[in-house]
């Protein structure tokens, strides 16, 4: 934002109720966006505008794509008087907020996830309608088993949001005995790992010559006699089974899904750090996202990972950031690329409980890394040197000394200010860490859903209650200075700005218990968690995060005001639609629920027996109970559709 823009917002903010000399200046300032224009005056119940200087507000004009005033009712109808602007009364009973911001979700695998078939440990919204949550191994069996029964047998089976924790224990033996003439991939709430039957593992060419072809450490995340690939030795073989998991039909209509469903949870920007580094996919993405009737602006972050791996040893550094740089112009129209940021990775997925933790894990397993901390460091520093804004997943607080410590000897030897390094989750962090964090000047941006989803379960599995009752340690962040925003990383999470500032101000877990509630944060850094430094993380605060004048006019619409419900309800909070950079967009209604009436929940699971008898272990121990108690016993793309229809094939996973 020039100048210019931060004065005349600074005296709206200054000015009276009333008077000609406050017209005046007014008229000043709609001048200078030019007289070409129509501009309108919309008025609410309240207006916050997300401005430390002018932090509420009755009306503001909007010419064009961008903000022209922000003030009183008085002011705006003075304004509006002398330049002809139309005052939109329509949200008079609303609450207009600075319009929420994604900072990381991620499109593809949203896509291509939502129009599987889902049965997770949450409500999703899909394409096939509302799926509801099951937490419990013998519901997951269940509407597992009622799925493969009712599936055709000629087509190949994905389901997605199966969990070992919630869900019991998965194999290549049990799917066998489930569906033994038709492929079933079975991908895990993580989405770094999946379980296949042996029809589809022959089918797709999964075999022990196919594995000794990755690097040994993708090698070891590969389990062939239970059908289990995980992390790295998932990733590398994506490619031969995306003719199951992905097609072009699938991935549009999911991304297409994703529009509607972003415009519902009052969304105006997203961005993707680090997702598939294809430029056919990327051609996909922008068929969908990229013209002008999209709802949002989407941006998307290079993932450093895959340059890293295919050029830093081979080719040296300079060629790794040349090629990182090349990817720049892939996007299109709203579909667009952030110049100097990029993503990378360090140790593996919270919901597959194979983030790096110092202590280890209660039960003995260990967890994995994304990348080798030696690729992870020589990536780092290059890309520092570059002067890039560097985005790092970490989920372990054993993955979070990696990266504290590269931060520390890249500050140490070439030191930059204002880097904003960001911690990209923030699921386990010490006291220690988050402050040394903060003095290194590192940003947050942490998914407090976590602790709704995980916390409960994770305090009995794997961590025990003293660490899972820290996971996302956002109060102690803010208390450091560290700049905050939420994500949901899209499946991960649902993509609602509302849902994370909910767990994260309430820190509640699906068990119903409170989760560390001394790290809960108060309500106006959730609120600047998804407008003001939501934009901060992404290096476009100039342009957007708050209601001030020369940002664009990105507005969302709220039927209830955040300070005025309690706590408990901000995830309820009804949402209209969005002003999107002048254009108003009414938020479409959510999927027909029908039909998934007739799954069964927990509740009916009881009531009626429907699991299927077997002398499967595998299966049997599904029916255990989770806490160990076991018996003994709007856009055309058709041309496009046809063009690519083999792209995703592929292009997946490459």
């Amino acid at each position: 934002m020039t100048q210019f823009f931060r004065n005349t917002a600074l005296a709206c903010s200054l000015l009276s109720a009333a008077g000609s000399a406050n017209a005046e200046s007014l008229q000043d300032i709609a001048s200078s966006f030019g007289a070409e224009k129509s501009g309108v005056v919309y008025t609410a119940r309240d207006i916050i505008t997300m401005n430390p200087n002018q932090p509420r507000a009755q009306a503001v004009a909007v010419l064009g794509d961008k903000i022209a005033a922000v003030g009183s009712l008085a002011e705006m109808s003075t304004l509006a008087k002398q330049r002809g602007y139309t005052i939109d009364t329509r949200f008079g009973d609303d609450v207009l907020i600075a319009g929420l911001i994604e900072p990381h979700v991620h499109p593809i695998l949203t896509a291509l996830t939502m129009t599987q078939t889902v049965i997770a440990i949450e409500d999703w919204e899909t394409t096939r309608g509302t799926s509801p949550a099951v937490r419990d191994p013998e519901t997951y069996q269940a509407r597992l088993q009622q799925a493969l029964t009712a599936h055709d047998p000629n087509e190949n089976f994905v389901s997605w949001g199966y969990h070992h924790y919630f869900h019991g224990p998965m194999s290549r033996a049990m799917l066998d005995e489930l569906a033994p003439d038709f492929p079933v991939i079975i991908w895990h709430r993580s989405a770094h790992e999946v379980f296949l039957n042996s029809v589809a593992m022959e089918k797709f060419g999964i075999n022990t010559g196919l594995v000794e072809t990755l690097p040994e450490s993708a090698q070891a995340q590969t389990d062939l006699e239970n059908g289990h690939l995980y992390e790295s030795g998932f990733f590398l073989l994506l490619g031969s089974l995306a003719p199951a998991m992905a097609s072009t039909e699938l991935l549009i209509e999911g991304l297409e899904f994703s529009e509607d469903y972003y415009l519902r949870n009052g969304i105006t920007l997203a961005a993707e750090p680090g997702g598939v580094v294809s430029q056919p996919l990327q051609q996909v993405v922008n068929s969908v996202y990229g013209d002008d009737l999209t709802p949002f602006n989407h941006y998307f972050i290079p993932d450093g990972k895959t340059f890293a791996v295919n050029f830093l040893e081979q080719n040296g550094a300079a060629r790794m950031v040349e090629e990182t740089r090349a990817v720049l112009d892939w996007g299109e129209g709203r579909s667009r690329f952030l110049p100097q940021q990029v993503k990378l990775f360090i140790d593996g997925a919270i919901y597959s409980q194979l983030m790096q933790m110092k202590d280890g894990y209660t039960d003995g397993h260990h967890g994995e890394w994304i990348m080798p901390p030696e690729l992870y460091s020589k990536a780092f520093q290059a890309y520092w040197d570059s002067g890039y804004q560097i985005s790092i997943h970490v989920n372990g607080d054993g993955g979070m000394d990696v990266l504290l410590d590269n931060l520390e000897t890249a500050q140490a030897r070439n030191p930059r200010f204002g880097h904003r390094t960001v911690i990209v989750h923030f699921g386990v962090a010490t006291p220690e860490q988050v402050q040394r964090a903060a003095d290194l000047g590192a940003i947050v941006s942490a998914n407090p859903y976590y602790v709704t989803a995980l916390a409960g379960r994770y305090a009995e599995f794997g961590l025990g209650p003293e660490r899972a009752n820290r996971m996302v340690p956002l109060k102690e962040a803010a208390d450091a200075g560290m700049p905050i925003s939420f994500h949901s990383d899209m499946p991960m999470a649902a993509a609602s700005p509302l849902l994370l500032m909910w767990s994260a101000v309430n820190r509640i877990t699906a068990e119903g218990t409170v989760a560390g509630p001394e790290l809960r944060v108060d309500l106006e850094t959730a609120l600047k968690a998804v407008t003001l430094d939501a934009a901060y993380t992404l290096q476009m605060e100039d342009e957007i995060g708050s209601i001030e004048v020369g940002k664009l006019a990105n507005l969302t619409v709220l039927e209830q005001n955040p300070y005025e419900v309690d706590l408990m309800a901000l995830k309820d909070i009804p949402v209209w639609g969005t002003i999107f950079e002048g254009r108003v967009q009414q938020a479409p209604n959510a999927p027909d629920q029908e039909a998934f009436l007739t799954l069964p929940t927990a509740i009916d699971y009881a009531e009626k027996d429907i699991t299927p008898a077997t002398d499967n272990p595998d299966l049997n121990q599904m029916r255990c109970i989770a806490d160990g108690q076991c018996p003994d016993d709007g856009h055309d793309h058709g041309e496009l559709r046809r063009a690519l229809s083999k792209v995703v094939i592929s292009q997946l996973g490459g």
